[in-house]
């Protein structure tokens, strides 16, 4: 199995969790029957290489025969790359990662989309808090740009406005320019879509210009390693939906943090929802190979575009189908360096 993750760039802070979650992962599976009666075994691929050396890597590993599907957490332009790829190659691919909607692209996603996500996070908002002057800041590539625009069909159809709207290269380190026109938006909030360091920084100096006492950050992604590096000081008034905190006190996750601490110990790397999500699309791999009995991609794609497939994991129970999945999403408060969470999403809105 290819765990395609960054270990490099903006998203590479998540890098050491995802791998040693998914190496849990294959460990739970491996202690039965692996996938189809076979052990499974993991060879990381980079995605936070340039696009093209990391089409080029997981192509020569796929022709190889060292890998026959991949699993990951890593940006839309990456998925937008290799999925048509991989499809031609009959090669199954799990994206894990929240997205802006993958319809007509060949892979499974067993990650949060905006409708999920969102925009229930924007009406909990503003019926717990009262804000509708919205404002966006975000990376200048597909997940921002298409999630903006559910926002503003979800902005036009209720009792609030889009004030603001601010796009910096991926990999940005310098928000002057967007935090002055931030801040002379007027908006009551602002939504954050931004990626590992990149959303680490623009905090730092979203609190350095005194931003964070007077106006509230949404983010769909925000994790506990982006908290510690932010700095406690830099996370007040911060909200995020996600459908798995560290914090969560299901069950399912908490078996799943039992189960984790347990083989590594303390130490480990910092659970998160970017590694979780590894963990998910793993499960999400066996439970769709195991419904056919097959890893014949297009044989994938077409049974569970018919009729679904269903698994269980930390965040509970995961509709499964082709480019989309549903599942329950919380909503949480930045507290210094973990997350509270106070409450649990509303059905989804689809714009």
């Amino acid at each position: 199995m290819g765990l395609a993750i960054p270990l490099q760039g903006p998203g590479g802070i998540f890098g050491p969790s995802c791998e040693a979650v998914a190496e849990l992962a294959v460990a739970r599976l491996n202690a039965t029957d692996g996938i189809l009666g076979r052990p499974v075994e993991i060879e990381v691929l980079d995605a936070g290489a340039p696009v093209e050396e990391f089409c080029d890597q997981t192509m020569m590993q796929v022709q190889s025969g060292a890998v026959h599907a991949v699993v990951g957490w890593h940006i839309s332009t990456v998925r937008q790359h290799m999925s048509p790829v991989l499809a031609r190659m009959n090669i199954p691919y799990v994206y894990t990662s929240l997205h802006e909607g993958a319809a007509g692209e060949a892979v499974l996603c067993p990650g949060e989309t905006p409708a999920l996500q969102v925009l229930p996070g924007l009406r909990w908002l503003t019926e717990h808090l009262g804000l509708k002057r919205w404002a966006i800041a975000g990376s200048d590539y597909v997940w921002p740009r298409r999630t903006a625009r559910a926002v503003h069909t979800y902005a036009e159809a209720s009792d609030s406005k889009v004030v603001g709207e601010f796009y910096v290269r991926y990999g940005c380190r310098d928000f002057t320019g967007a935090l002055r026109d931030l801040a002379k938006s007027n908006a009551d909030a602002v939504i954050m879509l931004l990626v590992g360091r990149d959303a680490v920084l623009f905090n730092r100096q979203f609190a350095e210009n005194g931003m964070h006492g007077r106006m509230v950050r949404f983010s769909p992604l925000m994790e506990e390693n982006m908290l510690l590096a932010s700095g406690g000081s830099a996370t007040d008034n911060l909200y995020v939906a996600a459908a798995y905190f560290n914090s969560l006190a299901t069950s399912s996750a908490l078996d799943f943090t039992g189960s984790y601490l347990d083989r590594f110990g303390p130490h480990a790397p910092a659970l998160n929802n970017a590694a979780e999500s590894c963990y998910e699309g793993i499960l999400a791999l066996a439970a769709s190979v195991n419904e056919v009995h097959s890893v014949d991609s297009r044989q994938i794609l077409a049974t569970i575009e018919r009729r679904g497939v269903t698994y269980n994991g930390p965040r509970g129970t995961v509709h499964l189908g082709v480019g989309r999945s549903h599942q329950q999403v919380h909503i949480a408060r930045a507290n210094h360096y973990d997350f509270d969470v106070i409450g649990t999403l509303p059905e989804p809105l689809v714009m």
